[in-house]
Parts: C-alpha cells; structure tokens; sequence
C-alpha cells in the first residue's frame, strides 16, 4: 500500500511538470514568456516590501489603519433623468397660476373656512385676502405632480422597460381631469399619491421578502403600510389599495411555505411579523390622524349637523355656544326637539295638514294630522312631554324628571295635538303603523297617544332621561311598537319630507332618538307658550363633553353610512358605466364676467385608449390562459410571468377602485373614477410593452416595428394637442367665446355652461 501511494504521489508530480513545461513552452512560443516571469518577480518584490513595512508598524498604527478602513462610508446617488424630467413637468403644469381663480371651485365649498372664521355658502364665492390660497392649494398639487414620476418607478418594477414606463409617466402628465383634480382643494391627487407610493413599496418589499432580518424588509414593507394608511385617512377609497397590497403580501407569503429551507418555527415568524407590523402601522396611524383631527378641529362648522346632538355640543360654538340655563333633566312641561340620532340629522315634526284621504294605490289613510322627520330646524319641531295624569303643561317645583320606563304624552308645541299611533298602514311603508297627532273627527277611532320611554344608554347614564346624551325609544303602548324614522320621502302631499313610523321591530338604530333643544314650559296659556317657541333658540345651552373614543366612533360611523340616505340628483352626476367613455363631466366654476370656466374632463385620447388596452389585455390574457391549458405556449415562460404579473396587479386594481361603485345607491361624479383610471393608464403602458415584444419575437422585418414606433409617437403628439386644446377649461383663465366652448364639445353628452349675450 505504501509502494502504491509513493507511485501515484510521484506520478502525480511528474504530470504536473509537464503541465508547467508545456505552459512555459507555450508562453516562450509566443514570445510572452520573458514578459510574464519579470511581471511575476516584480510581484512578489512588491509582496516582499509590503510585508517588510508592515513588520516595522508599531501595533498603534496598525490599528489606526484597521480602523480607517472599517469607518469608510461608502454612498451610492443615482439620478433617473427621465423621473427627474417628469417631476419638473409635472410641478410646471400643476404650479401653474395655482391662484387661478380665486374663487370657491367645486368641492373647496367644503373646505374653504379652514380656521373657522370663514364660511362660503356657494361655489364661486371668492375667497377674502387673507385667506392664503396658494398654501392651501399647494399640496394638493405637490401630490398630483408627484403621482407622474411614482406612477414611472411603478412601471418599472412591475418589469416595464424604461421607455414604456416613460409613457406611463407621459400618459398622466397630459391627462386634462388628473390636472384639474390636483389644482384645487380637492383629495384625488393626495389619495393617489399615497396608493401608488405605498403600493410602490409593497412591489419593492416583495424582492425581500423572504429575508426579513434585512434593512429593506422593515423599509418596505412599513413604509408601503403606512403609504395605504395614509391614503385610507384621505378618503376610504383608498382601503382598496391597502386591500391589493395585503393580497401581494399574502399571496408572496403562500410562495413561501413550500420552501423546504424554511422551518415551521421560520414560517410562522415570517407569518407573525407580517401581521403584528400591519396592525400596529396600521393602527397607529390612522388612530394618531384622528386624534390630530379631533384635538384641533375642536370649533364648530357649517356641517356639524350631521353629527349627532351630543358631538355638536361638544364643539366650541356649536350647540355649546349658549350656555345660558337650559335645563338638563327632562320633566313633565319640558318642551323639546327629538332629533333622530343615527343616520340622516332630522328632528320629528309636525304640522296642521292631514294625510290625504285615499293614497294613489287605493289605500285609505286615517286623514289625521301628519308627523313626520324635518331636516332643518323650525318651530314646528316643538314638543311638550306630558304626564297621562296631569292636564297642565308647566313644570312644578320641584321638577318630576322623566325616567327609564315612565309612560308619557307627546304634545305638539304649536297644535296642541299629542303623538298618536294606530291600526293603519303608514303611507310609504304599509308594513308598519302610521304616525299621526290625533284629531277626534267622533268616529269609531279612539286616541292611542301613550309612549313608553326607555333610555338604551342608561347604564353610562342613568335612569333619568337626560337632554342631548340620553339615547331613547319610544314604545307605543298599545301596540309594543316603536316610533321610527322609515328612511323614505314623503311625496308633495307631504311637502317632501320624511315618513315617520311605528314599527314592530324594536331593537333597530332608526328608532333611536335624542332631545337636543330643551327648555322648560312656565305659562300655561296657549297664546304665550306659542309665542315663547316661536321666538325660542333652536340650540342647547348646556356643554357636553366626549371621550376620544366616543367622537372617533362617531365620526367613523357618519363616515361609512352618513352618505348613504337617498339624495336629490344632480345635473353633472353620472354612472360607473358613463365613466370609461367619458359620457358627462363636471362644471367645477365659471367666471361670472366671461365664458372662462373650468369643467372636469379627461384627455379623451387616453381615456378611450386605457378602454381599449384595457379590453385587449383581458382578451390576451384568456387566450394565453387557455392555450397554456392546451399546452400550447405562444411566449416564453419569463415574458408570460412578466405579462401575469403586471397585468395582473394592474388588472386587480382596477377592477377593485372600479367595481365597488357600481353598487352604490347615491350620487356618483367622474372625480370618482380617477383612482381607477391611473391603474388603467399603467395597464396601457403594459400592454404597449406586450405589443413591442410580440413584434419583435413574431417578425424580424423592421418595417413593421418602424411602422409601430411612427404610430405611437403620432398617438403621444395628439394626446399632447388635446392636452394643449382643452387646458382652458382645466385652467380657467382664458376668457372663451360661445363659438370656442360648442368647438370644445366633442360629445353631446358634455353639457359646458354658456353665458347668454
């Protein structure tokens, strides 16, 4: 064994000698032999002389060098030009003579008293000179400059190339209605800001995300949280993005469990991360928004009606402006206005007219004194709470407050007729009871005007029934129903206003009432107590005071159900299926010396091209889909993962911030569809790449690619040209005669506002 391994070791030496001799031969062939052994001797002279320095270094200034070079910071600045250019273009467009006009435009209506000292009550009022109408409009359209170079970085993580995504970017710049939205005081430019950045992000974390102790892994993925955060706050179109982000996420951490290299014990911490660092982003930021909110906007303003008695009282100069003796416990005498709390703001009214006799379906009414929900403060919301035992209407001293479980009477102020309920079908709601003030016509129908009060919220309360905080039902006696507003309008007869009913189902929020104003009755004649409502003030004098949690919960539920009652049409609203065509836009303000106006409409050339590359896509992808089934594949696997990927991204994006509006029962406006329509400008630029690829793959022929460029860079030039012909009604400045605005009108649907001369 010995001999054997002696061999082998020699003979192995012996190849490897000829190897060397064969090499050097090799090199002196070609005449770098002599080069390459004075380069090699130099080296190792230099190696020697390195070697010879450092043993002279004393320990102290070796661990100088040590350090120095471990504390060189090393920055890396990229510049992308064309995000650059973007940008500048951008700010140049939205910048432009942003003070133009300085009038209330559209919806700035809501925004324009923003310290509390002013109040507009209609578009086109112009603003005071001390209200800085630059500041104000400036960061609306920052963000609306900054969606252009975002919506390109977008595009080029999604896999674009360069030159495509710079047609995204290129797509938005010129888009007419994106300029407008971000102009004005208005929330489009910041929610779409805040859902491409986060969305951004959440595409970037992906390429991390299965190294979770990494820098970038925490980046991403909590500033993309907080991005979509963000744009909830802004507006609650904005969950959909964070839907799609959460979606990316989940389906990326799907990718994850079959990896064998992950443990169990590793899964579930990449599981955990994932949801503790969500719901704490999530949280805190929105929370931390309202809280903000809610801590300095603490003064009333011309919408705080649709808050509830107790949340308007709690504002400075709201209901808590006069502060001046109203009562707080409510009594036999007290006279009040109950005001439905949840839902739409309307106080139980009544007046002398009678329902009409027969209804056009042929039902028969009672013909009694019609009750009914007002939506405005009059002195016909006037009721006295009277005791069933008592005939006089003032309040004794001491008082006898009402409390949880009493049976009372309710007067109407200014009839004298008290709250009735019987065996009749209620005029617009025939499964429930009609609601009346009970005139005796001496026929077989005798007065059912007994209510029960019960006060839901008495356990934080208490059993006295409180003005503004108690919660109460009234419960009709004889029938266990309760007093309800139906939601649903009354026709002429009943001036418009809202059907008040008795209804079996008790435990509902539409039975839910609260006595805002409040004083008591001290005369008990007719004449005087008439006199004293009609002059009375229509606010509570007494302050109430919330929690946080209480407004936040409040304002939260006004939020996503508040706009949900039934409201009058408007001329400028328009359907989810009017939007991709672009059938109506909206007057946002017309100057009152000219035909200078500012109308919301899209560049129509993109508009109808996002349709078409959003028809084709879908298309393409169901063709792929089912020829890949047939084991047919029309492109490589890279280009289809490409093509699944962003489309599909953008696809789901679309239909996510689209759908959702086809089913909701209000009024909708094109502003609605701009969030939909940047993922369908990003799906155009998708598809623009696609076409390129398919070009090149199926003909070598440059004519025809040639053909393509020429085509797409004429489409950008007259997407450019229309940009440039409808900038007056984006702008505004520009005085434009009848003759200009009917050459404007492209459709017949857009209806443009025309002076008469």
């Amino acid at each position: 064994m010995e001999i054997r391994r002696r061999r082998t070791k020699t003979n192995d030496n012996k190849r490897l000698l000829r190897q060397s001799a064969k090499f050097d031969c090799d090199e002196i062939a070609t005449g770098d032999y002599v080069t390459n052994r004075i380069q090699k001797e130099e080296g190792d002279q230099e190696i020697l002389l390195q070697k010879s320095n450092e043993k002279y270094l004393s320990e102290e200034e070796s661990k100088i060098v040590h350090e120095e070079k471990r504390a060189r910071i090393k920055i890396y600045l990229e510049i992308d030009l064309i995000a650059v250019i973007l940008l500048i273009a951008g700010l140049v467009t939205r910048l432009y003579r942003l003070e133009e006009p300085r009038s209330i435009v559209f919806d700035e209506l809501h925004y324009a008293g923003f310290d509390g000292q002013f109040k507009f009550d209609r578009i086109g009022s112009p603003y005071a000179d001390t209200v800085p109408l630059f500041a104000l409009r400036l960061f609306p359209a920052l963000c609306g400059s900054l969606i252009i170079p975002t919506a390109y970085h977008l595009a080029l993580e999604l896999g674009l190339k360069q030159w495509t995504a710079m047609i995204a970017g290129i797509l938005l710049l010129f888009d007419n209605a994106l300029l407008t939205q971000s102009r004005f005081i208005l929330m489009e430019s910041m929610l779409i800001q805040f859902s491409l950045f986060g969305l951004l992000c959440i595409i970037k974390f992906r390429k991390v995300m299965d190294q979770p102790t990494s820098f970038s892994w925490w980046l991403w993925l909590s500033l993309g949280i907080a991005s979509l955060t963000c744009a909830v706050c802004v507006k609650y179109v904005g969950f959909y993005s964070l839907v799609l982000a959460i979606y990316l996420i989940t389906r990326d951490y799907w990718s994850l469990i079959p990896r064998k290299t992950l443990s169990t014990i590793r899964l579930l911490g990449h599981l955990l991360l994932r949801i503790v660092l969500i719901i704490v982003v999530t949280s805190s930021i929105y929370l931390g928004v309202f809280y903000i909110h809610l801590e300095t906007l603490s003064k009333a303003g011309p919408h705080d009606a649709v808050m509830t008695s107790a949340f308007q009282a709690s504002l400075e100069g709201g209901l808590a402006s006069i502060t001046k003796g109203q009562p707080l416990e409510v009594t036999h005498g007290s006279q009040i206005t109950l005001r439905h709390t949840y839902g739409r703001a309307c106080w139980l009214h009544s007046h002398s007219h009678m329902y009409p006799l027969r209804y056009p379906d042929g039902r028969g009414s009672s013909h009694q004194q019609q009750v009914t929900c007002y939506s405005f403060k009059d002195v016909n919301n006037w009721w006295i709470v009277k005791r069933p035992d008592r005939n006089d209407l003032v309040v004794t001293k001491p008082s006898e407050p009402i409390k949880h479980g009493d049976v009372i009477q309710l007067v109407h102020g200014i009839t004298s007729r008290a709250l009735n309920s019987h065996d009749v079908a209620a005029p617009m709601t025939p499964q429930s009871q009609e609601v009346s003030c009970y005139i005796d016509y001496n026929v077989s129908m005798p007065a059912q005007n007994l209510w029960r009060v019960e006060i839901t919220n008495k356990d934080q309360l208490g059993d006295i029934w409180h003005a503004i905080q108690s919660q109460v039902r009234l419960i009709h006696v004889n029938t266990e129903y309760a007093l309800k507003f139906s939601g649903k309008q009354l026709p002429d007869w009943g001036f418009n206003q809202y059907e008040i009913v008795a209804d079996r189902l008790v435990d509902q929020s539409n039975s839910i009432w609260n006595v805002e104003e409040h004083r008591y009755t001290k005369n008990e004649d007719q004449k005087q107590r008439e006199r004293e409502l009609i002059n009375a003030e229509m606010i509570p004098l007494r302050a109430t005071t919330l929690s946080f949690w209480e407004k936040f919960v409040e304002l939260q539920i006004k939020m996503l159900f508040g706009g949900q009652e039934g409201q009058n049409s408007h001329m400028y609203s328009s359907g989810p299926l009017e939007w991709p065509l672009m059938s109506r836009g909206i007057a946002y303000w017309v100057s009152n010396d000219s035909n200078a106006q500012i109308h919301l409409l899209g560049n129509i050339a993109i508009w109808y091209s996002g349709t078409a590359a959003l028809i084709v896509y879908t298309v393409l992808l169901i063709f792929y889909m089912m020829r890949r089934r047939r084991m047919c594949f029309d492109i490589i696997n890279g280009e289809w993962n490409r093509f699944l990927n962003a489309g599909g991204i953008l696809l789901s994006g679309y239909f996510l911030h689209f759908l959702p509006f086809v089913f909701v029962e209000r009024n909708l406006f094109l502003h609605h569809y701009l969030p939909a329509f940047v993922f369908k400008v990003l799906l155009t630029a998708a598809m623009i790449d696609h076409i390129y690829y398919l070009i090149r793959r199926r003909h070598t022929n440059n004519t025809i690619l040639y053909a393509v460029t020429f085509s797409t860079i004429t489409w950008l030039i007259f997407i450019i040209y229309v940009f440039r012909k409808f900038g007056a009604l984006s702008y505004g400045t520009i005085p434009l005669s009848t003759k200009d605005i009917l050459k404007l009108k492209w459709k017949d649907s857009w209806d443009f506002i025309i002076h008469k001369s």
